[in-house]
């Protein structure tokens, strides 16, 4: 019963993800070749509604299921490290048709290829992990 905190918004996601097409490889195809508005106004829309949730959440102080403090990091270390896994990223969506984010949505439409992204961005994540102190952050 604890996990279903976290088992109803995923579902929500998925549904969202699904209803708005970003799950769709043709849609991240026509974004990426820049042939339609589709799924840059769903970026744009997350964008600015993450804004507003971060400045809404430190105007009123908002705590965590936990009831602690959400402390947010500061990001005075420069651009370079942003632009850096960011063309990552970019390139990772662009080579497989997915954000980390639908990946798991597109398992449960049964597009079981898909969980060879899966299994290569948790390899990709564990490898950060085991080089990260030699990177320079």
């Amino acid at each position: 019963m604890k996990s279903l905190k976290y088992i109803l918004p995923g579902i929500l996601f998925g549904i969202v993800m699904t209803k708005s097409e970003a799950v769709s490889w043709f849609r991240i195809q026509e974004m990426f070749r820049f042939e339609s508005f589709h799924m840059y106004g769903i970026i744009g829309t997350a964008v600015v509604l993450g804004a507003l949730m971060v400045f809404i959440m430190k105007k009123i102080n908002v705590k965590n299921v936990d009831g602690s403090e959400i402390k947010f990091a500061s990001k005075d270390a420069g651009y370079k490290r942003y632009l850096i896994g960011g063309t990552i990223f970019g390139l990772g969506w662009a080579m497989t048709g997915a954000c980390p984010g639908p990946m798991f949505t597109i398992v449960g439409h049964g597009v079981w290829s898909i969980l060879f992204v899966i299994l290569s961005a948790i390899l990709g994540t564990y490898t950060y992990g085991a080089i990260r102190s030699k990177l320079p952050h």
